[in-house]
């Protein structure tokens, strides 16, 4: 990367999930001509990589494409990510932004700045880099992504229609990325992608295979996961639990836990085999983290009781939550009846609020050693995440950032554990 003084500078702007954070990593790689910059405005051009999950997602893009104007050196603004493939077409037309460029086009970003010339290339669904990320700035922890796109059809989920279907990257690529980012100094890596889980299936690999051989790799001391789905969590990646790299934690995508909105969701999970896989995972020692959504059409007053009743008997200790927002050309957008916004706020203060509780409950309750990597310093305390997921704040004399500590003895407040490193 770049950062010398004399060239264009760039300012990066990314909305949405662990595989955009990736994918503006990339980008960043193959800046050649342009200095990165992570000040809005000192701005030449400002990069927006979208979400488009849900039609506020758009609305956030709009947004901040309007706040530019403010910026004092009038930057051109350069628009990329899912939004490309949904909003993008009248984003140009109205000359909202100067261009745009699809996902495909990525690696192409230093040639494609150089154009005088407004343009638009949103490019195919079928493209897997090959760009070897070398650091992240502003990170401590590497993200890896692994695959792109996804073959599932939820009702509710636009994502397949701008990621494409499932294709996963080469082995030999993943394992040369994490190579070079373990030998400039990173411990702890995130794999990420559409739908993590898919990895290797049209290859004959799979996931399991590709974390015992990461975690053969110098350096490499930690892997996490982005989300996966219940049906991905076979007998082969049951056995490798136990492994010293992995993180006691898991992000597994339910959804619901009510067996009728499953079906309406389109879902292919099962609530009695979710809970099944849970409370094993649990025996073993797992904090749980799931995505859940909350008002989705259909979910009259008997259902969600009926899942709040189920989500009690689950062993919890995270959610992203979501409030239904329609997202036009799904299924989901013309169902009926669509639950009001006051039910659904409701709907999700109860749901967050029970599994604080079991967040709560599972750090007062822990009897281990806590690993945690510190990533930043903040108000004079220093911040990181142990390996249940669970955020901690330390007090040190000394800097620690970067560090990995073992903590025996902290605090369990409501929002995160304290603690004091001597």
């Amino acid at each position: 990367m770049n950062f010398s003084s004399d060239k264009p500078k760039v300012y990066f702007k990314t909305f949405g999930c662990r595989t955009n954070v990736f994918d503006t990593q990339v980008m960043m790689s193959n800046l050649k001509d342009f200095e990165i910059t992570q000040k809005e405005n000192e701005a030449d051009v400002v990069i927006i990589n979208s979400c488009t999950v849900t039609n506020g997602a758009d609305s956030t893009a709009r947004g901040y494409i309007n706040s530019l104007k403010k910026l004092p050196k009038d930057p051109r603004v350069v628009f990329t990510g899912c939004g490309v493939w949904t909003k993008g077409e009248s984003l140009f037309e109205e000359k909202k932004v100067d261009s745009l460029f699809g996902h495909s086009e990525k690696e192409n970003i230093n040639e494609l700045l150089k154009k005088e010339e407004r343009f638009f290339q949103a490019g195919d669904l079928e493209h897997i880099d090959e760009t070897i990320v070398e650091e992240f700035v502003g990170k401590s922890r590497a993200f890896i992504k692994i695959q792109e796109g996804c073959d599932f059809r939820c009702s509710y989920c636009i994502i397949p229609y701008v990621r494409g279907d499932a294709r996963s990257y080469r082995e030999d690529k993943i394992l040369e990325q994490v190579t070079t980012l373990a030998a400039n100094g990173f411990g702890e890596f995130i794999l990420t992608g559409t739908n993590v889980g898919s990895y290797g299936k049209k290859q004959h690999t799979s996931l399991a295979k590709l974390l015992k051989k990461m975690a053969q790799i110098k350096g490499v001391r930690r892997i996490r996961m982005g989300s996966i789905e219940p049906i991905q969590i076979d007998d082969e990646f049951k056995e490798i639990i136990n492994e010293p790299f992995m993180a006691k934690h898991l992000h597994i995508a339910l959804q619901h836990t009510s067996k009728d909105m499953l079906k309406i969701m389109n879902r292919r999970n099962k609530v009695l085999s979710d809970l099944e896989l849970f409370e094993f995972l649990k025996e073993n020692g797992y904090a749980l983290g799931t995505d859940f959504i909350v008002g989705h059409p259909g979910e009259t007053d008997e259902l969600w009781k009926e899942a709040m009743e189920n989500l009690h008997k689950f062993p919890l200790t995270h959610v992203h939550a979501f409030t239904y927002s329609k997202r036009d050309g799904t299924p989901s957008a013309t169902m009926k009846p669509e639950i009001r916004g006051d039910v659904a706020k409701i709907r999700y203060n109860e749901l967050t609020s029970i599994i604080e509780q079991k967040n709560l409950d599972f750090r007062q309750n822990n009897k281990q050693r806590l690993e945690v990597l510190i990533e930043q310093e903040k108000n004079g305390k220093y911040i990181g995440l142990d390996q249940f997921f669970n955020q901690i704040e330390v007090e040190s004399p000394v800097d620690i950032v970067g560090d990995w500590i073992f903590i025996d003895d902290y605090e369990a407040k409501a929002d995160k554990n304290v603690a004091k490193f001597k």
